[in-house]
Formats: structure tokens, C-alpha cells, sequence
């Protein structure tokens, strides 16, 4: 590297954001994400002891340091450093890393480490292509996805790596970088006259979401863009405010957001919490979700976990989803809205998904056939007796009458077991009575 070209990077260093200047260099600068990175775990041994051998595969939402990560890596190995980014690479710049990499080891005998960050963005045969060099161990991978791997990175390079999951980040977690930012003197604001009030920090480690990035870029917006008075720049709860708007809200429809918040919400309905439901639901409206997939879901719910508690339920349901489709959104959110906190808020009974069960009898022991006298009589009762000694069950009293209606082999057998709750706790004492006296009366 010439002067001029340190003399631009240096100068690129000065003037990068804030986020990027504050970017942790050792692992004790790294704040989180003890669960991986925590005295004594493996992850952290292998990086101080310069051991990563295996691959891995860094997972986690934006800003949570997962780049940041990899560079404390580059830092601390003796192995070579080579870092790609899918978006902008292809097959043609992995090769001339191989490349390098063979003839680094050939020459010096030294390991190459290869970070490629948002590695889901490669194609499959892009991702196949580093298949037989990290199984041979000539580079060790270091993968960066905010997807999750298991999903989008082909099996093969995942079942050779070791994937570690990264977790937003506390607030406790951001007010500590806020603060650093702040007192650090070289890349920090440590040298500039700042009063930053105490609440305007908590809100923007409150409404960062998790995101260091997006924290100490709402910090830097809020320093730069405020005028000093007296050679002091005051940033108060407002400025605060106005530099970082509105909590983004992650949520893709094909990624784990997507599956992980409707997740959220089917189990806080079957869990009777109105008040989380509605906040899961209005989480996905907000985020762009399709109404009618939360409509379907609450279709559902209302048979597999409620069903015969409330027979009511399917019917206000299907009713918001009938109402949605007439009215349209932003209206549309009322009957959503009810159906929700009308679903949480009912007595709960699985015990539809009694057909499970019988799905698995029958695929173990196969169908049971049709006793005689439940058979149909309009072709073949004089032939063959069909629907003989059948007991119409109108002609007796309470319109019920003891007689077998299920296969040979099966008689006594229960499939439908009511909870008691609700309505169905009425069914659960009829159908007492009506199983008792029928197995007595088949008994004899």
C-alpha cells in the first residue's frame, strides 16, 4: 500500500458513519450475545485460541453483529482473512479466492478463512461451488445471513457448519454502546461539547428494535443535525424523536419473521391472551400481511382449538372473514379485530382433532367394515339383509336408542373425548349417558 492509498483510508475511516467507526476490534468489546460469545463458551475458546477449524454460519437480524463479529475474527487469526459480500461477488471472484488460497497454503502452508456475508443471496450453484473446498478444509467458511440457514443455504454447506444464532441486542445493550459513542474520544464524541438528556437515549435504545446500527446512526443524525448553543449541542427527548421516527418493524413474509410472529399469535390465541393476540395480529397488518391469511388462520383456531367449546366460534370466523371481504381495509380491521378477541377469549377444546387418531388407526390396522345392519338397504336388503335389525332412533324415546354403529373390533372404542369446557361440557354428560348405555346394552 502506497501513501496515498493509506492516506485514503485513513481519511475513509474518519469519515465513516458512526456505526461503522464504533465497530467493536476485540471480543471484549463486543456487547451481547453472551449466549454464544460468553467466558468459556465454544465459539469464544476457538477465536482466542485461533482454532476455528469448522465452518460456521452467523445468524441473526440486522445490526445485531454479525459482521462485526468476523472481523474480531480477522483481528485475532494468524490464517489469512478474505472477505467477499454475495451481493456483489460471484463464482468468477470465489475462484480467484480459491485460487489464492491453495497457493497461500502450497507456499506458506497458511489457512485461509473466508467470510462472505449474506450468503443466502448466493444461488444454489453458487453455494455448491464452495461445497468440496470447505470439506476438504482448504478455506474455513465464516457465513453471515439474516435469513434463516436452514432454509436458505443449501443442506450440503450447512451440515458442514456450525450455525450460531445472534439475538437483537437489549436495550441495556444499546444504552452501553450509546454511552461509548458518546465518551469515546477517538472515534467517538468524547472530544465534542454534548448534553444528551437521559430519556433521549432510552428512546432511542427503546425504538433502536435490537439494531446497534440503527441506534448509533439515530444518535449521529441527532448530534450532527443539531445546531450547539453557547459550543454546546443539546439533544433532548424531541431531537431524539425526530431522528429516529419509527421502530421498523422486521417482518418478511417469506422469511423467519413471517412464520415466527404468526407462531406468536396462533399460541397466544389458544392461550386465551386477547391482548397479545391483538398486538401480533396488528404487528402483521402493519408489516403488510395479507388479511386473509389472518383470517384463515383464525378459521382454523376456531375448530382445532376451540370447536366444540363454542361451536359459535367458526361461525364469527367465517363471519369476519365474509365482513372483511365486503368492507376492505382500513375498516376491515373491526371484524378481524373481534374475530380475535372473541376466539382468545372462548373456552378452549382440541377435541375435534379427534380424527387424528382414527387417521392412525386406520393406517395401522386398516378400514373396518360396515356392520350389516348400518348398511344401505336400497339395493340389496332383500338379497342380502342389508340394514337388517336397524333401529331408527327417532322412533324411540328422547329420539336416542343403544345400538352399534362402529366396526366389529372397534365397539367401546372412544375417539371423541370432550373437555367439559364450555358447551361442550353439556355434550360431555350426554354422550356419558348415551356411551354407557350403549356398551351395557352391546355388552349383553
Amino acid at each position: 500500500m502506497d501513501l496515498f492509498d493509506h492516506s485514503l483510508e485513513e481519511q475513509l475511516k474518519q469519515q465513516a458513519p458512526l456505526a461503522a467507526r464504533m465497530r467493536p476490534q476485540t471480543l471484549n468489546d463486543i456487547v451481547g450475545q453472551g449466549h454464544i460469545l460468553g467466558e468459556g463458551s465454544l465459539l469464544r475458546r476457538a477465536i482466542q485460541a485461533d482454532r476455528l477449524f469448522s465452518s460456521i454460519i452467523l445468524y441473526g437480524p440486522p445490526g445485531t453483529g454479525k459482521t462485526t463479529l468476523a472481523r474480531v475474527i480477522a483481528n485475532t487469526t494468524q490464517a489469512h482473512f478474505e472477505n467477499l459480500s454475495a451481493v456483489l461477488a460471484g463464482v468468477a471472484d470465489l475462484r480467484k479466492a480459491i485460487e489464492a488460497a491453495v497457493e497461500r497454503r502450497r507456499l506458506y502452508r497458511t489457512r485461509t478463512i473466508l467470510f462472505i456475508d449474506e450468503v443466502h443471496r448466493w444461488n444454489k450453484a453458487q453455494q455448491d461451488a464452495l461445497l468440496p473446498h470447505v470439506e476438504s478444509g482448504l478455506i474455513t467458511l465464516i457465513g453471515a445471513t439474516t435469513q434463516n440457514p436452514y432454509f436458505d443455504v443449501i443442506k450440503a454447506l450447512v451440515s458442514r457448519s456450525r450455525i450460531f444464532e445472534l439475538k437483537p441486542l437489549s436495550q441495556e445493550d444499546i444504552l452501553k454502546l450509546l454511552r461509548r459513542a458518546l465518551a469515546d474520544p477517538l472515534v467517538g464524541y468524547g472530544k465534542r461539547c454534548l448534553e444528551v438528556e437521559e430519556q433521549a437515549l432510552l428512546h432511542l435504545a427503546e425504538v433502536a428494535g435490537g439494531d446497534a446500527r440503527n441506534a448509533l446512526n439515530a444518535l449521529e443524525l441527532a448530534v450532527e443535525t443539531t445546531p450547539p448553543e453557547d459550543g454546546v449541542t443539546h439533544v433532548t427527548l424531541e431531537v431524539a424523536q425526530e431522528s429516529i421516527q419509527r421502530r421498523a418493524i422486521l417482518y418478511d413474509k417469506t422469511d423467519d419473521q413471517h412464520y415466527d410472529t404468526i407462531s406468536a399469535f396462533i399460541k397466544s390465541v389458544r392461550g386465551s391472551d386477547p391482548d397479545a393476540a391483538l398486538y401480533w395480529m396488528t404487528k402483521m397488518l402493519l408489516a403488510g400481511e395479507d388479511p386473509r391469511f389472518i383470517l384463515r388462520r383464525l378459521i382454523i383456531l376456531a375448530s382445532e382449538d376451540i370447536g366444540m367449546a363454542d361451536p359459535n366460534a367458526i361461525l364469527v370466523a367465517n363471519a369476519a372473514a365474509q365482513n372483511f371481504e365486503y368492507v376492505g381495509m382500513p375498516e376491515g380491521w373491526y371484524p378481524i379485530a373481534e374475530a380475535v378477541i372473541y376466539l382468545a377469549t372462548a373456552p378452549k377444546s382440541n377435541s375435534v382433532g379427534a380424527f387424528w387418531e382414527i387417521q392412525e388407526e386406520i393406517r395401522q390396522h386398516g378400514a373396518g367394515t360396515v356392520p350389516v345392519h348400518l348398511m344401505d338397504p336400497s339395493r340389496d336388503a332383500k338379497g342380502f339383509g342389508h340394514s337388517e335389525g336397524y333401529k331408527y332412533p327417532h322412533a324411540f324415546e328422547e329420539h336416542w336408542v343403544a345400538q352399534q354403529y362402529m366396526p366389529d373390533g372397534l365397539v367401546g372404542r372412544q375417539f371423541y373425548r370432550p373437555s367439559g369446557q364450555g358447551y361442550e361440557a353439556q355434550v360431555a354428560e350426554r354422550l356419558k349417558r348415551w356411551r354407557e348405555d350403549r356398551d351395557k346394552t352391546i355388552g349383553e
